[in-house]
Formats: C-alpha cells, structure tokens, sequence
C-alpha cells in the first residue's frame, strides 16, 4: 500500500497531518483555498512536489467554495515562500481559473505528472547509489505524493541489490528524518539507521557512508539549490571525505529566472520551533533561537544532478539549460 500525503474527495482536500506522524495518522479536511494556505503554512503537508499539488487543489476549492481567484492565489503564493513547486503549480493552474471542471483536470494531470518523473527519478538515482548512503530530511512519497525523489532512488537501488542499509540524518528541529523518512522506510522494509545530525562526520571518517543522496526545494540555473537546513554541512563533508553527493529533484524544481543560488529567498520559521522539542521547552523561557529553515548547497560541491532526464554533471548550467530546452 501506497503511502500518499492527501486525497482529494467529496469536494474536500484530505491532509495527513504530517505534524503527528508516526505516533498518529490523523486527516486534516480543507474546504477552501484559505485553509489549503494555513495547513501549507503549519506544516502539515510538507515537501516541495507535495507542496505543489496541494496548492493546485487549493485552487480547485478556491472555485467550489466561490473564493476569487486572484484572492486565492495570492493567499497560496505567500505560504511559504522557498519551494518553488508552489508557484509552478500555481502558475500552470491560473489560465482555469474560469473553470471548475478544467482547474480540476489540471490538478489531476500535476500529480500525474509527480508520479511518473518521480518513476524516472528513482530508475537514475538508482544508478549512481551503493553500498551504504545518507540521506537528510523527507524526500519520499509523503513529500511527494508521488514516489519519492532521493527517497525513491534509495529504495529503487534497494530493490536492485545496489544500497544495502540508509543513514537517516533526524533532521533538526523539525525531525523530518526521524518522524517521516524512518517511517516511510519501516513501512516500505529497507535496512536503515536513525542518526543526530552531528553524527554524519563521524560516520564519513570511519568509511560508513558511500553516497549522499537528498532532495531540494528550489535549484538556480547554475546548479545552486536550496534544500533543509543541514543539507549545506552535508555537501562539505561529503566533499572533505571524498563521498559522492547528490540532489535528486524534478525539472521544474528548477527556476529559470535565477541565476544562481543568492537569488532564493529563504524562509525563516518561528524560533519556538527550535526552543522546544513537541510542545516541551528544551531552552530557557524567552532565550532567542535563529531558525532558517533552508540553507544554500553551491553547486561546486555537487557531484552530478538526479533528474527525470537522468543525471546531469557539471558544467550544470550548460546541462540544466539543454535538460529545460533552455
């Protein structure tokens, strides 16, 4: 059984609210494009494909529930501003704004599209992986609502005999890694340890870990991408240890309007959600915590790029313009 992060039916969005996984499986309902915003906003689904397809449907609402158009897009492009699938999904779903019936057909065809180039993803991710690899935060299909992206390729070469155990970095503060990408590998019974983020070094020097592999949420024409936090810290030790490291993302991940990584903007989160660990304070009442939920991988530290067209190496901005048609 498939795990998916929504389903749409009866005029209602369906969230698995992310937030209370994996002690709960609990469905959030949105109605409107208002409530589609605040849950991509909350965290309760997360992922930047996942985050795509949810704001196509959030438009479809907009629609059922007699929001305008302009109001809902608008409401949707601000719930969190780095990933750039958000605005993909709602650029490609703005000329069906008059239409409930072709706004709904294009939602659906979006999420088609997710899971057929997550399939192409993991065939050539699976290629470049062996051995034992690393991977940080959630790129599976909870991320997704397709097959997963560094996720995927993981469990792909699995399934091929190239990968044969997965380090899940936890993930902080969000503990991504350890509340989702542990789960989705429990479920789907591929060999995989939990490990604190600050534990990868050690694992590197001592030959543990053959491949980095994760995921991004926007990617410059340059190559440049943003991923969570921690992804940067991964690419230079993967670097220093002589490790191949790897982001694995669909094309339209890519924004062709950047030039390079300083152009994304990076979403900074409530300092609370350092200071406390589920609803517990793990900090001095009122202590400051900084919390950029994103930081910037340069390319240079890039070893080749899992795409749907298969894996790109450097010069990137040579191959990410032929792979766009550039």
């Amino acid at each position: 059984m498939r795990l998916l992060p929504f389903r749409f039916e009866e005029n209602t969005l369906w969230l698995l609210d992310q937030r209370r996984l994996p002690f709960e499986e609990v469905w959030v309902a949105c109605r409107n494009a208002q409530e589609t915003a605040q849950a991509i906003r909350a965290m309760v689904v997360r992922g930047a494909p996942a985050i795509g397809v949810t704001a196509a449907y959030g438009m479809v609402l907009a629609h059922l529930s007699g929001e305008p158009p302009a109001e809902a897009d608008a409401a949707l492009r601000q719930s969190r501003p780095t990933a750039v699938n958000l605005f993909y999904a709602l650029e490609r779903m703005k000329p069906h704004w008059g239409s409930l019936a072709a706004s709904l057909q294009e939602a659906q065809a979006i999420w088609a599209e997710v899971e057929s180039t997550e399939k192409a993803i993991g065939q050539h991710g699976a290629q470049v992986l062996r051995g034992q690899v690393l991977t940080h935060c959630n790129t599976g299909p909870l991320a997704t609502g397709g097959y997963g992206t560094a996720l995927g390729a993981i469990v792909e070469a699995y399934h091929q005999g190239r990968v044969r155990h997965v380090w899940v970095d936890e993930t902080r503060p969000y503990l991504q890694g350890a509340r989702l990408t542990a789960y989705e590998l429990q479920k789907a019974g591929v060999p995989a340890t939990l490990i604190c983020d600050n534990m990868a070094a050690h694992l590197m020097a001592a030959k543990q870990v053959d491949a980095v592999i994760v995921g991004a949420d926007r990617m410059a024409l340059n190559g440049d991408f943003a991923n969570k936090i921690g992804t940067y810290a991964l690419a230079v030790l993967a670097r220093h240890h002589g490790i191949p490291f790897y982001p694995a993302l669909p094309l339209s991940t890519v924004d062709p309007r950047l030039e390079t990584g300083a152009q994304i903007p990076i979403e900074e989160r409530p300092a609370e959600e350092v200071t406390t660990l589920r609803g517990q304070p793990i900090a001095p009442p009122g202590f400051p915590a900084a919390h950029p939920a994103f930081d910037i991988t340069p390319h240079p530290l890039i070893t080749g790029i899992v795409t749907e067209k298969g894996v790109l190496y450097p010069p990137f901005d040579e191959a990410l313009r032929r792979a766009l048609g550039l």
